[in-house]
């Protein structure tokens, strides 16, 4: 299973870092893609289905105050750290394993603990990769809820509408009314506010709010500076054991486990039924269900000196429109990454024209209704 892992919260004036981190383990929810390409209100409504049907997801926050004691590299590392061990507590809870970590981006923000080995970081992981994309949507919402709520504790500057960013409201309020515990005073525009001659705003009385209630997820710990983050990023950080979590379930399988079991052998019908459609037509299947730790493509076949790849999408009826309708295109863009991935390790492909079919098929016993090329 893969444990996605993303951030946001890089480039605020005010309020947390945060980092998700989620394992979806086989779950497929639709509409999944980066939280900053989704409405407000979609992503609120995938940060539900997400928290209720992943394997595990949790949450890394780092304060501001953290992150101007120890540095912004320092503090990803952190939330990403703190994130990942709530995920393997859960894991050890479920007797669960994940084999891969993504983390969104070009840094590997788990260097130096016992699960580097297990990671890649990806540019545009969180367009690309399922878990990624969910632990960027789970993570943009706690942090635009938490920044929410601290409007109403810190009036004026506007944090339910610029989440901390640095907007021309947000500077004209700073100026009026000076920062807050929230404000990051290690960003240069605010840097002047860390002078003792800057009195920065004090937190009202009546506020009771702070990172650290365990019902949100926030971090119980404060780190004062960078001796005692050196002392936390020294703790080992051990990884589930073994690649693959071996369970034997033969006799806890449950009637939605057996449900997805059928629905599973019937796609895979469906998928046979789009093999035989495209073999009759003078195609030579070459690969089914080629799998990447990133991605899969259905049927790999080549005709003449083309070689194509279908994404074979399957609907017991048409009441609700054909399977063709799930090619969305964030799933063409899936579909052309998949296919660079094939092509990149099969130099015996190399020079060939690559073409992307997507085959809608229904019914009971399983017929192909329509195959149509994507450009």
């Amino acid at each position: 299973m893969i444990l996605g892992i993303d951030e946001v919260g890089r480039g605020p004036w005010a309020g947390p870092l945060v980092v998700g981190a989620v394992i979806l383990g086989g779950v497929e929810i639709d509409g999944l893609d980066d939280s900053k390409k989704i409405t407000k209100k979609r992503r609120e409504a995938l940060d539900v289905e997400i928290r209720e049907k992943a394997a595990a997801w949790a949450l890394g926050w780092v304060s501001a105050r953290e992150l101007d004691g120890v540095g912004m590299s320092q503090a990803l590392r952190l939330a990403t750290r703190r994130a990942v061990e709530q995920v393997q507590a859960q894991c050890r809870q479920q007797n669960l394993a994940f084999s891969e970590i993504i983390i969104d981006g070009k840094v590997n923000f788990l260097c130096g603990t016992a699960l580097e080995r297990y990671v890649t970081a990806m540019a545009k992981a969180d367009g690309l990769v399922p878990s990624v994309s969910a632990a960027s949507i789970v993570a943009k919402v706690a942090r635009d809820q938490f920044m929410a709520e601290q409007a109403a504790v810190y009036p004026g500057y506007g944090f339910a509408s610029n989440a901390g960013y640095g907007v021309a409201k947000h500077r004209v309020a700073i100026e009026r009314l000076g920062v807050t515990p929230l404000h990051r005073l290690s960003f240069a525009p605010l840097a002047k506010y860390a002078d003792n001659k800057a009195k920065p705003r004090a937190v009202p009385q009546k506020t009771v709010v702070q990172y650290g209630e365990p019902s949100v997820g926030y971090p119980q710990k404060i780190i004062r500076g960078p001796r005692k983050v050196a002392q936390i990023f020294s703790e080992n950080i051990t990884p589930d054991t073994g690649n693959v979590a071996r369970i034997d379930l033969s006799n806890t399988i449950s009637s939605e486990t057996k449900k997805s079991m059928t629905t599973r052998q019937i796609g895979d019908k469906g998928e046979q039924a789009a093999a035989d459609w495209l073999t009759a037509r003078g195609h030579e299947i070459v690969a089914r269900n080629w799998r990447t730790r990133y991605c899969e493509i259905d049927i790999v076949s080549v005709k003449g000196e083309v070689l194509y790849f279908t994404e074979v999408k399957y609907r017991k009826n048409d009441d609700f429109g054909d399977g063709l309708a799930a090619i969305t295109a964030k799933k063409q863009r899936q579909m052309r990454f998949a296919a660079e991935l094939f092509l990149a390790g099969k130099p015996e492909y190399s020079g060939m024209a690559a073409k992307l079919l997507a085959a809608s098929v229904s019914g009971d016993p399983p017929a192909v209704q329509a195959v149509v090329e994507i450009n």
